[in-house]
């Protein structure tokens, strides 16, 4: 059975990164392989990881809606499809949702996306899962339980607020998630009061602090992926530091 692990926060406030990171400290860790699932409309997991993107999950659904081969079925040639997406690389593999379908559409390539990323799911012990914000996408893709969920948000009160309500909708949709924490990231100079004050009246516990880090930003800058940081990275080093107390 493997170890699901979510990343989810608005847009801007680096969980990508910090999903990429994950990978990179569970392959260290020796936890592997892991699979890397990109369930991000805006497919940029790839970059941080430093990977060419194969074809997408959704471009599979739109293909087999029209072009499935004869004399195969739907299920025995979205597998078919469902492997050729899945990237290849030392110690872990990438596979991309690509752009998701309307607001509460289930329709049958779903159910087969679904059956298939459970089945791929099954061959690691653990699977990261770079997602959306509030995990729509991922309601859509799997009904595979979370263990740990990671809510990034920036150092604002109004970053922990909307994380607040990322965990409400996941509420709201009925996922089960074993474990949630609030990882703040691109802190200065320490977590002021009032974000940890506004953490604690909302209910979400705190699963650590990463300090801004010109060396992420200069990376970003260059197009380099973050995946490669350097140990000396302080963002590495927070990053892990909460990996190794929450991620068994």
């Amino acid at each position: 059975m493997s170890f699901t692990i979510a990343v989810s926060g608005k847009g801007g406030t680096g969980k990508t990164t910090i999903a990429g990171l994950l990978v990179r400290y569970l392959l260290e860790e020796g936890k592997k392989p892991v699979l890397a699932v990109d369930a991000d409309a805006n497919a940029n997991l790839n970059e941080v990881l430093g990977v060419q993107i194969g074809p997408t999950i959704g471009e599979a659904r739109d293909l087999m809606k029209k072009d499935v081969p004869v004399g195969m079925t739907k299920d025995v040639w979205f597998e078919y499809k469902i492997q050729e997406a899945l990237v290849e690389k030392q110690g872990f593999d990438l596979i991309a949702m690509g752009r998701p379908e309307g607001p509460g559409c289930y329709c049958a390539a779903n159910t087969l996306a679904r059956k298939c990323i459970d089945l791929l799911a099954g061959n690691y012990p653990y699977v990261v899962i770079d997602n959306e914000a509030g995990m729509e996408h991922f309601s859509r893709m799997t009904t595979r339980t979370v263990d740990l969920l990671f809510i990034i948000s920036d150092p604002t009160v109004r970053g922990v607020i909307t994380a607040a309500r990322i965990r409400d909708l996941i509420e709201e949709l009925n996922l089960e998630v074993q474990q949630s924490f609030l990882v703040v990231n691109r802190v200065q100079n320490g977590l002021q009061p009032e974000i940890t004050a506004q953490a604690s009246k909302l209910s979400l516990p705190l699963g650590g602090l990463i300090p801004a880090d010109p060396v992420v930003y200069e990376f970003d800058l260059e197009g380099k992926p973050t995946f490669t940081l350097p140990q000396d990275s302080k963002a590495l080093r927070s990053s892990w530091e909460i990996f190794e107390r929450l991620v068994p």
